[in-house]
């Protein structure tokens, strides 16, 4: 399935934006939520990345907020017919090159406690938890994480 850097603003991602957010929050409270909208996700430190079907549809998405001490991993879905086939995994590997090519050689994240298939796939691809970071506080809802870029020092 290709993977490319796209804009944020077309209406199939939106869409993939707002199944995301039907799906997180009913499961923490409202100050738990660390998602960032359409127009943050269009600032140009932000690298968006969209999988398509063979249909051309948005079938996934993630986003890296390229900073100067870190990249920060936010809003990845996979609609849930499209889950099992390693695009996850391809979305978070693409987003992570992206941002070592932009010179970032760290990235962190913030997720729930309750999503345990993305806790599973990031702990598969090299994260480990640790405390927070940038500006979030103490958080039961939250878990965050971390990976050193391939061959970072």
């Amino acid at each position: 399935m290709p993977i490319a850097l796209e804009a944020a603003n077309q209406p199939d991602v939106i869409a993939l934006i707002d199944a995301l957010d039907a799906y997180q929050k009913p499961l923490y409270p409202p100050e738990s939520h660390h998602g960032i909208d359409i127009t943050a996700l269009s600032r140009p430190e932000v690298l968006f990345a969209v999988a398509r079907d063979d249909s051309g549809q948005a079938v996934g998405c993630g986003a890296i907020v390229v900073g100067p001490a870190f990249g920060e991993i936010k809003r990845m879905y996979v609609l849930p017919s499209q889950r099992g086939r390693g695009l996850s995994k391809a979305l978070l590997t693409f987003l992570e090159a992206q941002a070592q090519a932009r010179g970032c050689h760290q990235f962190m994240l913030e997720t729930g406690p309750l999503q345990l298939e993305a806790l599973g796939l990031y702990e598969r691809m090299g994260y480990q938890r640790r405390g927070p970071f940038g500006n979030y506080g103490d958080d039961p809802h939250s878990v965050y994480m971390a990976k050193a870029a391939v061959g970072a020092a």
